[in-house]
């Protein structure tokens, strides 16, 4: 029965105890020879834990088990067996997915390829947050904007007693406030604003 196992290298605990406690490793599937040696050098370079899954059984298990930050499927398997490739890319859930030709490919590419997803993945996620910022920053100006307009409008009526009168000023001077603050630039850390 073939299982997945996990590179390790003796006498050393793994660079990537934090990274693994995140979530952040990687899952390897390939039947080739020295894949364990890859993965030992991936999980040196990177600081990830990596698993190796020997094949769609093995992988399946392993991502039964947790998530991963990527998964990288042999091309060979992949073309050999679309259905087996299939069925780890739909459990994979939000893991990257990259497909290496190990028989061509060694760590050092690997390694290029899972760098350059994690990068992409970063700026995508960065993108993203700045739309959902957006997005929610004109949606709350539009709000404000229509209440300060019309508690103003409400107090400008003549037959307005006065404890209501006041309440409506007190709306009307926070929703100015709020918007002076909605309009006014973010004070970012510089940790931040990267």
């Amino acid at each position: 029965m073939r299982t997945a196992r996990t590179a390790r290298t003796p006498g050393r605990k793994p660079a990537g105890r934090v990274n693994e406690e995140l979530g952040m490793s990687i899952l390897i599937v390939t039947g080739i020879e020295g894949a364990r040696n890859c993965a030992a050098v991936v999980q040196a370079q990177l600081g990830m834990e990596v698993e190796v899954a020997d094949g769609r059984k093995a992988a399946l298990a392993a991502l039964r088990r947790r998530e991963f930050l990527a998964v990288a499927v042999d091309e060979t398997m992949a073309e050999c067996d679309p259905a087996a490739a299939e069925a780890v890319w739909e459990r994979a859930g939000l893991a990257i997915p990259l497909q290496i030709n190990f028989a061509l490919s060694g760590a050092v590419r690997l390694i290029r390829e899972i760098r350059s997803a994690l990068h992409r993945r970063e700026r995508e996620q960065m993108l993203a947050r700045r739309a959902a910022t957006a997005a929610i920053e004109t949606e709350l100006k539009s709000t404000v904007a229509g209440l300060l307009l019309h508690s103003q409008l409400a107090l400008s009526g003549a037959d307005i007693p006065s404890p209501v009168a006041e309440r409506l000023r007190m709306v009307a001077d926070l929703a100015g406030n709020l918007r002076q603050q909605l309009n006014s630039p973010l004070q970012v850390s510089a940790g931040n604003a990267a």
